[in-house]
This record gives C-alpha cells, structure tokens and sequence, in this order.
C-alpha cells in the first residue's frame, strides 16, 4: 500500500545542545523502516519530474521503488550508474532545490525525501563487507584530470569505466578538494569521501597529490611530455574574496577558506593540534550562505558565542533551509541587514570589534535579489575576538597564467562550452572552476559531461 502522508519521515539528528560541541555527524540517517516507509511515498510517476532536477540524472523513481521493496543493493546499482558519490551527494546536496523540488507529492504537502533515501541505500552499501572491484579493462588511452574535488572526481570515474588510464592530479596533500577542506566533519565525515576515493583507486584511478598543475608541472607539459591526450579542468574555485575594509588584516581574521581548512584538514579544532586555529570567546561570521553556516558552526563547536552577520533579511539568505535551521538550534545569533565598514584593533594587532553599518533593502539588484543600501548615520558595532568572512570565492588564476590559449571570463572562470571544452584543443573544464562557487552536485554533472566530450574527442 502506498504511503499518503503529506509530511517526509523526519531525519533523526543530534541533540542540538550537544552536537554544538562536538564535530560528529549531526544527521542520523534514516532505519531501515524509515526508508521504506519514505519510499513508498513515491507515486513512480511515468514521466519521472524528478529526473529533470537531478544535474546527473539518476534514475529516482526507480532506485526508491528498490528501495521500498526492500532490494537495497538494486537500489545502489540503479543510483551508482549514474553518481560515483552517493553517499556525498545524498548528505550535502541541495534536493530541495533540484530533485525534490519536482516531486509531484510537493504540490500539496512535502516532496519525498530523495536525499535521505539516497544516503541510507549507499551507507547501507557502505556498510557491508567489501567485494572486489572489478577494473575496466584498457582501451589503451591516457587522460588527465586536475582537482579532486566533485568535478574531478566525477569525470575520473566516468573515463575509468570506459577504460581510460587516468591520473588525477592534487594540489593538496589529501584528496577530496572542498569535500576534504570545506565541508565539516559533523555534515560529511571524512571517512565517506576516503572511501569513495578508495572505490576510483580500486577501478584504476592514479591519484598524485602535492602537484601543484602551474608549478609543479603545466598543462602544456602534462600533453606533449607525458603523452596525455585530453586533460580535464575541476580545480574549483578557491581563491577567497575579501571586503577591502579596514582592519582586514589584523590578526583573528580569516577568510572562511583559511579556516575551514584548518579545521578540516589539519583538526585545528582539537587541542592536541600542532596548527590550532583561534575562534575565541565570541566570533562574528560575515556572510550567508552554505560555507558562513559551516563557518559558524565549527566555529560554535569550538567554544565561541557567534554572530552570522548578513546584509540582507533572513528571506535573501542563499544558504540551504537546513542549514539554516541547524544553526539556529545551535545557538548561532543572526544579524541581518548588517553590513560591516571596519574591524578595529585592540591595539596589538588582534581583532577587538567589528563596526557595523545598518541596511535597508531596495530594489532587486542584478541577482535578483533585493539591493541592500546603507542607512546613513546607522551603526553598531560587535566585540569579537575572530571575524571570518565568507563572501565568496574566485577560480585560482595560477593555471590559466601558465597555459598557453587557456581563456577565461574576466573574474577568473574558465570559458567552457556546454561540453566543457574550452579554448585549447583537448583541454575541458568543469565545475567552480568555469562557473564559480556553486554546488557539489551541479559539479559532478559538468565533470560526467566533459567526461563524455573527452571520450568523443579520443575516440574520432
């Protein structure tokens, strides 16, 4: 019998006054019951809708009909045919804005809860003894890709199944890009991307870190010295944009990129940490979206009172619903229509307050979204020992510098077509790196697109 509930099964999370304190997954993850009791919401509509919001085009009906009759590994076949990261996607991804979003059961109650499906059938996966890959066999060509993050990733596994040699080349010293460096601990384990990494290494997949493509070696060097016949371009966007106010570079502040590296990577956060990072009794957060709610709340995890400081209202905030919702149980305190003009010093060179000015909303500018204008005479100012600002980042112009024939939009993100090729015969690009910050999803679709463009290009 089909499950008429107008509401979603509730996922069950942490107690928000003690995952404030701690860096374990906040969500839960759905029982067994739960999952198909979700499932058997779907009404497994003909023309699927869903699909048309899914950016790598999973087939959602039918994972969540295994799903509801209880084949969980079917369900991860139907899921892994389309995404190599399941477990990622169905934890950080914005369904509600995609998939969920065209669920006809959202039209008079709460879409089915397709993200929470998807994290249960690949952790239930995850979950069980491992069986041996099964490695592709070669097809005799050798292709490269940049950055391991999302886009990276999703187009190394794409050629791998084709049987492509490929190596994924990494700046950092771990795999993973912003999944390993961005996202925190307590919204994607960082034992899930590893284990994801481990499923492309398994097919084939090289992956060198500590390669800086620009420095260590260019892309030039990469096709007429070591016979790479196509390159892919996913090396995000992680150059972070400051305010160009005063006091910008006192010590205590950081960009969130800085900070959530340090977190992430280095565990900053634990007090045994050989490269601590500072969040101080109280922590003001400029910004408002999915990486100013990861900063706030790594930073409430360690100790400080926080402040998310944001120019527009609470309606205008770009971050997920979710998001949002968890940090404010957390304790996190909103500043809205709240522009900083100066961070002023203790006189030591550290951070002692933030001086903000007060906004009012005109009209919509060219995002769309309502124009914030300063009320004159209008301030206020918040004492913090840390101010962490969040407002954006641009692709790293290293690459392009040292690429012959490489061009790029004037903010620094590569020009792409709708195959991901650019402007250099064999070289394609994908992700934050062609359309700057965007989501881990959006990403992937652009790293399978350009994965399919590169075998076409290989193969004429």
């Amino acid at each position: 019998m089909p499950n008429m509930s107008l509401k979603k099964n509730e996922m069950p999370v942490q107690n928000p006054d003690e995952r404030n304190k701690n860096f374990e997954e906040v969500a839960l993850g759905y029982t067994e019951e739960q999952a198909i009791d979700e499932a058997k919401r779907c009404l497994n509509c003909k023309n699927k809708p869903c699909m048309t919001g899914c950016p790598v085009q999973i087939d959602i009906p039918s994972f969540i009909k295994q799903v509801a009759d209880g084949n969980f590994e079917e369900a991860y076949k139907i899921i892994t045919n389309s995404s190599s990261l399941p477990a990622i996607c169905g934890r950080v991804c914005p369904q509600e804005t995609q998939c969920e979003s065209k669920c006809v059961r959202g039209i008079k109650g709460e879409p089915v809860a397709i993200g929470r499906l998807e994290r249960f059938v690949a952790d239930r996966h995850n979950a069980m003894p491992e069986t041996p890959v099964e490695k592709p066999v070669s097809n005799g060509h050798k292709v490269a890709v940049i950055g391991s993050g999302p886009a990276g990733l999703a187009c190394a596994g794409d050629l791998a199944r084709k049987g492509y040699d490929v190596t994924i080349f990494e700046a950092l010293h771990i795999a993973g890009g912003v999944l390993s460096y961005g996202i925190p601990e307590f919204r994607l384990p960082k034992s899930i991307v590893q284990k994801e990494i481990n499923g492309l290494k398994d097919m084939g997949v090289k992956i060198e870190t500590n390669t800086i493509v620009g420095k260590t070696v260019s892309i030039d060097e990469l096709m007429k010295e070591y016979g790479f016949e196509s390159v892919f371009i996913g090396s995000g966007a992680g150059l972070p944009r400051f305010m160009n106010i005063k006091g910008e570079n006192l010590n205590g502040v950081y960009s969130a990129n800085e900070f959530l590296t340090r977190i992430n990577l280095m565990k900053a956060y634990r007090t045994d940490s050989s490269t601590p990072v500072q969040a101080g009794k109280r922590a003001v957060i400029v910004g408002g979206g999915n990486v100013a709610m990861d900063s706030a709340r790594c930073a409430k995890r360690m100790g400080a009172d926080v402040y998310i400081v944001y120019r527009r209202t609470e309606n205008e905030l770009p971050a997920r619903a979710e998001e949002i919702e968890h940090a404010k149980e957390e304790g996190i305190i909103f500043k809205f229509l709240s522009n900083p003009v100066e961070i002023k010093s203790d006189g030591k060179g550290w951070v002692k307050s933030v001086v903000c000015q007060q906004m009012k909303l005109s009209e919509p500018d060219a995002s769309g979204r309502a124009k914030p204008v300063p009320i004159p005479d209008a301030f206020f100012e918040i004492e913090t020992d840390s101010v962490i600002i969040s407002i954006g980042t641009s692709p790293n112009p290293l690459i392009k510098s040292t690429t012959d024939g490489l061009e790029t939009q004037k903010w620094g993100g590569i020009i792409a077509d709708e195959n991901g090729l650019t402007s250099k015969e064999g070289v394609y690009a994908g992700g934050d790196a062609v359309t700057g910050a965007a989501t881990v999803i959006l990403a992937m679709g652009a790293g399978k697109t350009a994965a399919a463009a590169m075998d076409e290009y290989i193969q004429k």
